[in-house]
């Protein structure tokens, strides 16, 4: 899943797409361009957040979405796609509760639209946020990089050079 053929480089000329969900264990999201991920994000919840409503666990998952690829997001229009309906509301709504007071400002200056996903559709936010592993410090991300071959090329010769291999264990 870390791979460069798994995961693809951002195009800023193209829009971004963001996948996200929650669940009792933790959030997961996905950010995407056309259809391809550039990143995976899965973080868990700690026990006082796991005691939130769904709809929070929900907003928290934007929240946390948006404060890590936040630098991919700022100054562009970008889609979020969640399985939990009344999100696409969010904006709109009355502010209530003290995550939506918080989390409020944290989007303010985004562009962004909030569109439902059926859960069935929503598969691989839906995996980050259930991952069984979760523990307070677990999580996983991942974002793509290249590495030129040559560099793996001058790792190899590594092996075989005596000097290196003692400067290396020095």
């Amino acid at each position: 899943m870390v791979q460069a053929p798994v995961l693809a480089l951002p195009d800023f000329s193209k829009p971004f797409t963001l996948e996200i969900d929650a669940s009792d264990l933790g959030v997961g999201a996905v950010l995407s361009q056309q259809g391809r991920p550039l990143a995976y994000q899965s973080e868990a919840l700690g026990p006082r957040k796991q005691g939130l409503s769904t709809y929070e666990k929900e907003y928290l998952a934007v929240l946390v979405a948006m404060n890590k690829r936040r630098h991919y997001l700022e100054g562009r229009t970008f889609t979020i796609l969640t399985d939990h309906e009344s999100l696409k509301y969010l904006l709109g709504q009355k502010v209530h509760t003290q995550i939506q007071k918080k989390g409020l400002v944290k989007l303010l200056g985004l562009d962004f639209e909030i569109k439902y996903r059926q859960g069935k559709l929503n598969r691989v936010a839906d995996a980050l946020s259930r991952n069984p592993a979760f523990t307070i410090e677990g999580g996983c991300q991942a974002i793509s990089g290249v590495l030129p071959t040559w560099i793996t090329d001058i790792e190899e010769t590594y092996v075989g050079d005596s000097e290196v291999q003692g400067l290396m264990a020095g």
